[in-house]
């Protein structure tokens, strides 16, 4: 028993780093960047609150746990930009090494069912994963929306670019979401917060 629960801790102590681990967004209103942490929290926050208007049903409970776990290999890997795709490509490695290093503090029942939950959300080959995944799209683009495109014009992204990146994960999953969204980068664009 002591052995398990001082793997746990381990692992409990291990996500502190996570804290350190800072994204291209500000929170809105504040002047610093968020930390991964921050944003495992507040993207939990709305999928339980938007899993109402998935075009599918999904288990929240499961989608919770996916959204809690999906970025830890970023203590690991780092924070990688989402529309740099050769970072992104050079990352996947190292996220998978992370999450086998970082889940492999757990015990062995506990370690695997966190890495199967962040394996199933990298692949978003289920309606759970898949609207985890749209959720995880929603909140910087919300956050960018609302506080003069920051992380967008710190790195010169173009309004295709967010289309590209969000639009296949988000409306086939939350059409109305995707809608409202949408007309929020039309406005963007008219406040010179994003590049046409």
């Amino acid at each position: 028993m002591a052995e398990r629960l001082d793997a746990i801790f381990a692992f409990a102590l291990e996500l502190e780093k996570l804290k350190g681990v800072l994204r291209r967004n500000k929170p809105v209103g504040l002047d610093r960047r968020e930390n991964t942490a921050e944003h495992s929290w507040q993207i939990a926050m709305l999928a339980m609150t938007l899993a109402p208007e998935a075009v599918r049903p999904v288990n929240v409970d499961r989608v919770l746990k996916m959204l809690l776990v999906h970025d830890i290999p970023e203590i690991d890997a780092g924070d990688v930009m989402v529309y740099d795709a050769a970072q992104r490509q050079a990352a996947e490695a190292l996220e998978l090494a992370g999450a086998e290093r970082i889940f492999g503090l757990l015990p062995d029942d506990a370690g695997k069912a966190l890495f199967a939950l962040w394996h199933d959300f990298s692949h978003g080959n289920d309606d759970d994963a898949r609207f985890a995944r749209a959720i995880d799209r929603v909140m910087p683009m919300l956050q960018n929306l609302n506080n003069g495109g920051q992380s967008w014009r710190e790195h010169g992204i173009r309004v295709s670019q967010v289309v590209a990146m969000n639009q296949p994960k988000v409306e086939p999953v939350l059409p109305g979401v995707w809608a409202r969204l949408r007309a929020g980068l039309d406005d963007a664009i008219a406040r010179g917060d994003l590049q046409p």
